[in-house]
């Protein structure tokens, strides 16, 4: 008995411990990274804009499946009664973004946003209209848009499983909170790669100084593709000897086929962007297409296989459109003049973002590969050379 017990309390410890370096794994302002000069937000997360709410599923099943579902909902009432101004950007079309179409033709977003794996799109969409139309008022409706992206888990993940099911993505929406938002590997992100390393979900904020209107501007990225990782200007992937063509440019034989998430650029990524400044379509346009400015700043490779889409929304009240009222009335919209510091406010956030979601991430195994973590050490001595980091 008593070793039994022993053995429970030794299990326990492990357990723990290996829970506690898990949780215990910094964001980039732990590090000392700071990036660009605007402040964030309380959180530094998209949750930062008053309304906005995230859900996870993560889905673990085996050593096979490693995969989720994470939604964002622009507010708590009934997006298809009380739409929202939207606007998709597309970097790079390679990739299954199910809905952009009517958001950018109309200029509204109706549903909430669900991040999955690519073969899971139509599944979760279908399931995301069901949880639609049961929504009270909404009865008599007969044309749902729903709004799915997704990037590519299959190196991680049997993707050809198709695991996700309707308990999954109601899980995700019904679980949906304001408040810190968990980063890293859960949710869509269970299995993503970034830059070689375990990507996932990551989140930030900028908030406006008063005398530039006082607006937040939150980011949240389901990171899944590849590039050379550089963090602040240090070229932290080349340092640690993983990144994209590097086999090319140090002369080794590379294998056509080659899946080594180190040595491909493909995978894909999603960027959500929430603002409560009063814009509509037209400056969420030009907002979501410098999100892809701190993307670049990463250090992404844009690559053929790599799908980049960046999906955008006002919370501004004033700007809903809602069902009921079908009459025009002019709305206060912000100035072309006043985007600026919305621009720059996007590109730190999605910058910092990914940077979030790599050092969040920890080490994965799955489908029959092991994907590290971003070693923190490592790349906390490139930073100090770099004098990133004091």
């Amino acid at each position: 008995m008593q070793r039994k017990l022993l053995f429970i309390l030794a299990v326990a410890f492990f357990t723990t411990s290996a829970q506690s370096q898990t949780e215990a794994r910094p964001r980039a302002r732990d590090l000392g990274i700071k990036v660009g000069v605007l402040q964030p937000g309380p959180l530094n997360a998209i949750t930062d804009v008053a309304g906005v709410r995230v859900g996870h599923t993560t889905v673990i099943k085996g050593e096979n499946v490693r995969t989720g579902v994470t939604a964002i909902i622009p507010h708590s009432g009934n997006l298809f009664q009380e739409k929202v101004p939207g606007a998709v950007f597309v970097g790079n079309a390679f990739g299954k973004l199910i809905g952009s179409t009517q958001v950018n033709e109309l200029g509204e977003i109706e549903t909430p946003i669900l991040l999955t794996s690519t073969l899971a799109t139509p599944r979760v969409a279908d399931e995301l209209i069901t949880y639609m139309l049961g929504l009270p008022g909404n009865e008599n409706v007969q044309s749902v848009n729903p709004l799915v992206g997704e990037t590519n888990d299959g190196y991680l993940n049997d993707i050809r499983s198709r695991p996700i099911n309707e308990e999954d993505v109601l899980a995700a929406i019904r679980n949906a909170k304001d408040g810190k938002v968990e980063e890293g590997c859960v949710g869509a992100g269970a299995g993503t790669i970034a830059f070689g390393f375990k990507g996932g979900i990551g989140t930030s904020s900028r908030h406006l100084p008063a005398s530039l209107g006082g607006y937040t501007v939150g980011v949240l990225v389901q990171s899944n593709f590849g590039g050379i990782l550089i963090i602040g200007g240090a070229p932290v992937g080349r340092e640690l000897g993983n990144y994209y063509l590097k086999n090319y440019v140090e002369g080794e034989k590379q294998k056509s086929n080659s899946r080594k998430p180190d040595r491909n650029a493909d995978g894909s990524i999603m960027i959500v962007v929430a603002t409560d400044a009063p814009i509509d379509h037209r400056n969420l346009s030009r907002l979501a297409a410098r999100a892809m400015m701190g993307l670049a700043r990463t250090g992404s490779s844009g690559s053929n296989g790599s799908g980049d889409f960046v999906i955008a929304f006002s919370t501004a009240s004033d700007l809903r459109i809602r069902s009921e009222n079908t009459q025009y009335r002019p709305k206060a919209l912000l100035s072309n003049e006043s985007m600026s510091p919305l621009f720059e406010a996007v590109i730190e956030a999605t910058e910092e973002a990914i940077y979030n979601s790599l050092l969040q991430a920890h080490d994965t195994s799955g489908h029959g590969h092991t994907v590290k973590a971003l070693p923190l050490k490592e790349t906390l001595e490139i930073l100090k050379k770099y004098r990133i980091v004091q």
